[in-house]
């Protein structure tokens, strides 16, 4: 029988839920193909455990919470928050071998990271640096996406901002996104994209960011500067500032980013962690970061929802893509120069799953 392939790695940091999603109550979260049930103890911190009893493996999901234990709704087998078997019915020895996985997990940029792999390779310094989330000089909010398709094309969908003249439209995408040059570098397992667009017509979106963060109308000048890190998450700097101000650096494309001037501009960061649940389903977690008008909650409202209404039509285009993908399993996509930062974060992806199969 022809082996299944494996299409992303185990030994990394995912994240589960935002921070706020996780109580002293148990839900239940897939990851890489593993049912996971996660909880808040009394004092706050963050247990994740298999979602099987031991017994019978029902979903301790469908049990309930007694102080920092989890009793199986089953057969009431209580598990602590190491996923060790503390108490069965009806006997006062306990089988040495009744105990469930427990997970590493860390508290980040508003996230809850869960380690699916190895445990003893859990190194909290690998975490991606999503700061911007929680740093008090940017405002931030964002939302989770469970999309059906495979977690692969949703890192496509950002790795080739191209696809914003088609699909956004109405919102933040223009024919100057398609026509302006880029350029791609890549690292170990980093991957840049880099676009700027100057003395262009700002989209509807980012018109009125910087009209309400500058009382600015007119040309601007436009950058995305699209980050990788393998194997999940993509951070995109984003946003338009007065043209001919300096926000577009000394050799543009080919220039330095930091020597950038944005003082007459609106900054924003897009923040995004990609998260397998299954082979042809994925958590999407993803924030709306900016540096203007911070203290204005009815922006950051009005931002979420407006992000979310773009990122729904992404979602669209991606589930129809993965059916025709499981109505074609034999299609070879090709690629074009659009696709280069897309096709760099791939091989990084299939170089981490590759070293892991030599371990």
């Amino acid at each position: 029988m022809k082996s299944k392939k494996i299409t992303f790695p185990l030994n990394a940091w995912y994240a589960i839920a935002y921070d706020v999603e996780v109580k002293h109550e148990l839900l239940a979260r897939t990851v890489c193909n593993q049912k996971i049930v996660i909880y808040r103890t009394e004092n706050g911190n963050v247990a994740a455990l298999e979602d099987a009893c031991w017994h019978r493996l029902l979903p301790l999901s469908m049990g309930r919470l007694e102080g920092d234990e989890v009793v199986c709704g089953y057969h009431g087998l209580v598990y602590n928050a190491s996923g060790r078997c503390t108490h069965m019915p009806s006997q006062e020895t306990l089988n040495p071998s009744a105990c469930v996985r427990s997970y590493p997990v860390f508290e980040k940029h508003r996230f809850v990271w869960i380690w699916p792999g190895d445990p003893a390779l859990a190194d909290e310094s690998l975490i991606p640096d999503l700061h911007w989330n929680h740093d008090p000089a940017w405002a931030a909010d964002g939302r989770l996406i469970t999309v059906k398709c495979d977690y692969r094309l949703v890192i496509d969908n950002l790795m080739d901002l191209t696809h914003e003249t088609f699909v956004h439209g109405s919102s933040i995408g223009q024919q100057a996104v398609a026509e302006a040059p880029f350029v791609a570098t890549h690292g170990e397992r980093t991957a840049t994209v880099t676009r700027w667009m100057e003395g262009i017509d700002a989209p509807p979106f980012w018109a009125g960011q910087i009209k309400q963060g500058l009382s600015y109308e007119g040309k601007v000048d436009r950058w995305q500067i699209i980050k990788f890190e393998a194997p999940c998450t993509v951070v995109i700097d984003v946003g338009v500032a007065e043209t001919g101000t300096g926000a577009i650096p000394p050799g543009g494309n080919q220039g330095d980013a930091s020597m950038s001037n944005r003082t007459r501009g609106v900054n924003g960061y897009v923040l995004n962690t990609i998260t397998p649940a299954t082979d042809g389903t994925c958590h999407y977690f993803w924030a709306f970061a900016r540096n203007y008008c911070q203290a204005e909650q009815r922006m950051t409202h009005q931002l979420r929802e407006g992000v979310a209404h773009i990122f729904r039509e992404d979602e669209h285009v991606l589930e129809a893509q993965q059916v025709a993908m499981d109505e074609h399993p034999d299609h070879q996509f090709y690629n074009l120069n659009i696709d280069a930062g897309s096709m760099w974060a791939r091989r990084m992806i299939d170089n981490m799953i590759a070293k892991e199969q030599t371990i």
